[in-house]
């Protein structure tokens, strides 16, 4: 059994959170550019049309994800990027020029539409007790809409749980880079060697946790570990839930 650790990386999406995808997410965020661009001297697509754009621009995105797991070092999109590339690529010229001006406000509006997060079972039991025997919590997540995810944990009241929150659109780097690990762990001022990093893929997590030398890497199982690309990389842990969690860093 690992020893206690001095901190403890959390991922966000299926590991502090679970998340259901709202079926009418591109529809909404397709309606709120639909009327930005209708305020300017661009011609907006029809809202039926930037439906399909941002739902394509989107799954493009995440097959990206996958793409650039395999690289040693990948970036993160800037939110810029993310429009003009990926989402507006085909629209007039006037019309792209408007929600790059907006990208940062619209990749905003994209995470608070596309899913509803609830904290997993556990969660908030093992934040405590993790802080209350003094261990570091920090979150380690690729994300590109990091300030909707801080927003998230303010409202539930866990933001104050955690010393750090590092997310990829805002630090530049995505797992499975290790920057994003070490980063954080020089925030904490602790040795990459003396936390656990939990994540949900081994694609992105474990192999991140493998490339910056953590010191234990738990693979915390979700729907999302099910659907990973194949990696040949393992875990030192696995767990289902915060609960089997909880239960590993007190048996440490």
């Amino acid at each position: 059994m690992p020893t206690t650790p001095r901190a403890l990386l959390l991922d966000f999406g299926g590991v502090i959170v679970e998340d259901t995808r709202r079926a009418s997410w591109a529809r909404e965020l397709a309606e709120t550019v639909h009327t930005l661009l209708a305020a300017t001297d661009a011609q907006p697509p029809a809202v039926a049309e930037i439906e399909t754009d941002l739902a394509a621009g989107l799954n493009a995105y995440g097959y990206w994800g996958d793409g650039v797991a395999r690289s040693f070092a990948p970036t993160e999109l800037r939110h810029e990027q993310l429009w003009a590339d990926f989402v507006a690529a085909d629209w007039a010229p006037a019309a792209r020029e408007v929600v790059l001006a907006h990208a940062t406000t619209l990749t905003y509006r994209l995470g608070e539409v596309r899913q509803d997060w609830r904290v997993r079972p556990g969660m908030v039991e093992l934040l405590a007790d993790a802080a209350a025997r003094g261990i570091l919590l920090a979150v380690v997540s690729n994300t590109i809409y990091g300030s909707v995810h801080r927003d998230f944990l303010e409202r539930t009241g866990l933001a104050d749980r955690f010393a750090v929150q590092v997310y990829s659109d805002e630090a530049g780097v995505r797992k499975p880079n290790p920057e994003l690990i070490l980063r954080t762990t020089r925030a904490l001022s602790v040795s990459p060697h003396e936390v656990w990093f939990v994540g949900d893929t081994r694609s992105r997590d474990v192999r991140c946790g493998r490339r910056a030398g953590v010191g234990t890497t738990v693979l915390m199982r979700s729907e999302r570990t099910l659907i990973d690309p194949a990696t040949p990389v393992e875990p030192d842990l696995e767990v289902a839930d915060p609960v089997s969690l909880h239960a590993l860093l007190t048996a440490s």
